[in-house]
């Protein structure tokens, strides 16, 4: 047991972090590893592996994400900020690099070296762009505002190029969040929006894999190419055949035909397995963790750290809920990941830097110390 009079860098950890969130993240990891288990060898045996290929490979990541997570959250909100534009730096180059030198997958260039760039820029995107509203509404000498305008086209312009729809509305979501959060004029609030909604126009109107999404969704009739719903209408099935209780671990068929069951649609194998009552406790944990970061980011004096905390909340919340949405055939598919639970290195590791940043915005510091802090950015806003 950790004693309070210690002045160690672990007891002073252990008594300011929020240690319900962490246990709550730490479910999600565990989680995770059991549904992989459930979702990914159908998926292995198709492609000649090994049944638990993916189990291991997940153990692989989830090891160093975990660390990396825990070794994150020491980090000063200082550190946070610094590490953040220096992660934001090197995922948008490898974006850059993937657009020229990446392979092609699926009509798409968005993995290079064995990575999607994409999935570290977002958690760097919103601690800059959280930095930026709160210098904005701190300091009149610092063009801050201006540069969190700018700071959303250069990031989802790139993606857009890829193309990566779905990140790029995850990106603009949780911006637009920051930008109302940060109580700027109704007339920029309109004007965001207006702008959002012209840009899903253009994008049904000139893209033809989004229009094709987006009528196939609205009518499945629709459409060229069969087969297009054949995920999603197998994901409804999954939930429909393991009802209230599931058939039970392991007993599930449906996911032996289902392409992405340990990544996208590995929520709809819970379904089948586990039963629609474990599903809500999965979607009670997840607003468990966005609720408690809100509602104990609202009472943080420190501008920076109350942004940050909300927007990384607001991120990981999103993206959990449009991955479900797509389970359950609410909106189109967007083939993002569930946050810890979905099979995949790239989001792992991304997910446990985010949430790494967010632990570390959220823990609970002396008056005392913020305020100096404070008194330090101003000299040295970095």
């Amino acid at each position: 047991m950790v004693s309070r009079a210690e002045r160690s860098i672990f007891a002073d950890w252990w008594w300011t972090v929020d240690r319900w969130l962490l246990a709550a993240i730490g479910a999600l990891m565990v989680l995770g590893l059991v549904l992989t288990l459930a979702g990914s060898p159908p998926v292995a045996e198709r492609l000649g592996l090994s049944p638990f290929h993916f189990v291991n490979r997940q153990v692989v990541f989830l090891v160093p994400a975990a660390c990396l997570m825990l070794a994150t959250s020491f980090l000063s909100p200082r550190m946070v900020r610094r590490g953040a534009l220096l992660l934001f730096v090197f995922g948008m180059g490898l974006i850059f690099a993937a657009l020229l030198f990446g392979a092609e997958v699926k009509g798409a260039r968005r993995w290079i070296f064995g990575v999607q760039p994409s999935e570290f820029v977002k958690p760097a995107f919103v601690v800059l762009a959280a930095w930026a509203f709160s210098e904005g509404g701190r300091r009149r000498d610092v063009p801050a505002n201006f540069l969190a305008l700018l700071l959303l086209p250069a990031t989802i312009i790139p993606l857009m190029l890829q193309p990566d729809f779905g990140q790029t509305m995850l990106i603009s979501m949780v911006w637009a969040a920051l930008f109302f959060m940060a109580g700027l004029h109704w007339f920029w609030v309109a004007g965001i929006g207006g702008a959002g909604l012209a840009g899903a126009f253009v994008a049904f109107k000139f893209v033809p894999h989004v229009r094709a999404r987006i009528e196939k969704f609205i009518d499945p009739a629709t459409g060229t190419t069969a087969g297009d719903t054949f995920q999603v209408d197998t994901a409804m099935e999954s939930f429909i055949s393991g009802g209230w209780f599931g058939k039970g671990p392991g007993e599930g068929t449906l996911k032996r035909v289902l392409p992405d069951s340990h990544t996208d649609f590995i929520f709809a194998v819970t379904g089948e397995e586990f039963g629609v009552l474990f599903c809500m406790c999965i979607v009670s944990l997840f607003a468990f963790i966005v609720l408690r970061v809100l509602i104990n980011s609202s009472n943080n004096v420190n501008s920076f750290s109350r942004f940050a905390a909300a927007g990384l909340a607001m991120l990981f919340g999103l993206q959990s809920a449009i991955n479900m949405a797509v389970n359950l055939k609410l909106m189109p598919a967007k083939g993002m990941t569930l946050p810890f639970i979905s099979y995949g290195g790239s989001s792992l590791i991304s997910l446990a830097l985010g949430m790494g940043f967010l632990i570390a915005v959220t823990r609970k510091r002396p008056q005392s110390e913020v305020t100096t802090r404070i008194d330090d950015a101003r000299n040295d806003p970095t």
